[in-house]
């Protein structure tokens, strides 16, 4: 294999993992049993990172009960934030189950372990561990709850119902994924607990903007100055919350 391809490789795993390009560089290195050998030291470097990383905290770390946090995100070191930011999404997720009881708040991307500015593809933020994504709540047809579900099988691109429509253009990181939708299962939001969870958002004085699409808080009947579109270049916000301290 050429080394631009394998620098290629490096560089893919670095931005999607933190850690990955690091573990594949030594398990080169190691000769033999590579893939066993990127496998394992994956797997030493992120356990390392989740019980000790000294810069910022992983959510998988002394979560609140009612916080769900995905394996896929844990996995990738995509969960780690600020002190500040792990106790308001503790601090909602405690909510969130106190007023509804046996509700799961499900977290997606936070940020890496370190280093402020590097950038958390494709977001075009969260970089500093002050930002975070959380799944929407969902119930099936009947109207009844389904405690930690994602309408997709990694919480983004499973859109809310609603109107949308932004002007299209190849410039943007609106991606409809269309062709994914009729695959998705038929959940719909549950409109009580998303109204709960953006107004205790909206009304913490730790945070500082949230962002969904408006037609979201169009049919939740929503309006705060912290509630805001994020625009029509950024991605859409119809499948997750975005806050940031």
């Amino acid at each position: 294999m050429a080394n631009w391809v394998r620098g290629l490789i490096a560089l893919i795993l670095t931005a999607l993992s933190f850690i990955g390009g690091l573990a594949y560089v030594l398990a080169l290195l190691r000769g033999r049993q590579r893939f066993v050998s990127f496998v394992l030291i994956y797997a030493v470097l992120s356990v390392g990172l989740h019980l000790f990383g000294p810069w910022r905290v992983s959510l998988a770390r002394d979560p609140h009960p009612a916080l769900h946090v995905p394996f896929f995100y844990t996995a990738l070191n995509r969960n780690f934030v600020t002190l500040e930011m792990h106790s308001v999404v503790n601090d909602l997720a405690a909510h969130m189950a106190q007023r509804f009881p046996k509700t799961q708040t499900v977290v997606l991307d936070g940020g890496f372990p370190a280093f402020d500015g590097l950038p958390l593809l494709p977001h075009l933020s969260h970089d500093d561990g002050e930002k975070l994504d959380l799944g929407f709540y969902w119930q099936d047809g009947t109207g009844r709850y389904l405690p930690g579900r994602m309408k997709s099988p990694i919480g983004f691109w499973g859109y809310a119902e609603g109107d949308s429509a932004c002007p299209k253009t190849w410039k943007d990181l609106r991606w409809d994924f269309a062709w994914l939708q009729p695959w998705l299962p038929r959940v719909q939001l549950d409109e009580p607990r998303m109204r709960a969870a953006l107004l205790w958002l909206a009304e913490d004085p730790r945070v500082s903007k949230i962002l969904v699409e408006p037609h979201i808080t169009a049919r939740l009947n929503i309006s705060h100055p912290k509630i805001r579109f994020q625009g029509c270049r950024a991605a859409r916000h119809d499948d997750h919350i975005h806050f940031q301290l």
